[in-house]
């Protein structure tokens, strides 16, 4: 019936709906993630195991934004920014202490857990992918759903690096390099919800 609200109702639902299976994917994938990251000594995985966090709180933040006035859904996308922004800083730091302490990343298991963390992300990206011109609490989703690919990515190849070289190195480089995707991430999201 038109006008009844119906449309928008059921755009509501679908959003909810899908953010909630992202949700369920990344809050998986960040407990995969972290207890594989700390037996294998990865702070790559570790750092990725954060970032799955990190987008979970996003998800939940969306999730609250569904249906709710535009500016809420602004304040949602701008509160998603700042937890990025943080979260990429304390992972900056457990980094800094990896690099202090000295450890031994196990390269097969960087490179076996990154590769399921990859294909779980490209599939959040999949769900996600008709939203990203949508409204700003979707697009943030989009956005670290895609940063989420990069990451994934970059610590398979660190973990090609660290059998290869027999170092430690390339596993805190991506370490590195996820906190400075997550804070990117988090700065794009602020922007974004400045303009609207």
């Amino acid at each position: 019936m038109a006008g009844c609200g119906c449309e928008v109702e059921i755009k509501n639902n679908e959003q909810k709906q899908l953010l909630f299976i992202l949700l369920a994917i990344n809050g998986s994938m960040f407990v995969v993630e972290l207890i594989a990251g700390i037996m294998g000594q990865s702070a790559g995985l570790i750092a990725d195991s954060f970032d799955m966090l990190a987008d979970s709180f996003v998800y939940i933040i969306s999730i609250y934004a569904v249906g709710k006035a535009y500016a809420k859904k602004q304040q949602a996308a701008r509160l998603s920014g700042y937890f990025q922004i943080i979260l990429g800083s304390l992972l900056m730091l457990e980094i800094i202490r990896r690099f202090i302490m000295g450890h031994e990343p196990e390269s097969s298991l960087m490179i076996i857990i990154s590769f399921i963390a990859l294909i779980a992300n490209v599939i959040c990206l999949a769900l996600i992918n008709k939203h990203k011109k949508g409204e700003i609490h979707m697009r943030a989703s989009w956005i670290f759903s895609k940063n989420d690919v990069i990451a994934n990515t970059g610590v398979i190849i660190a973990g090609f690096l660290v059998y290869f070289f027999n170092s430690p190195w390339p596993d805190l480089l991506i370490g590195v390099l996820i906190v400075a995707v997550v804070i990117r991430g988090g700065l794009m999201i602020l922007s974004e919800a400045k303009k609207v």
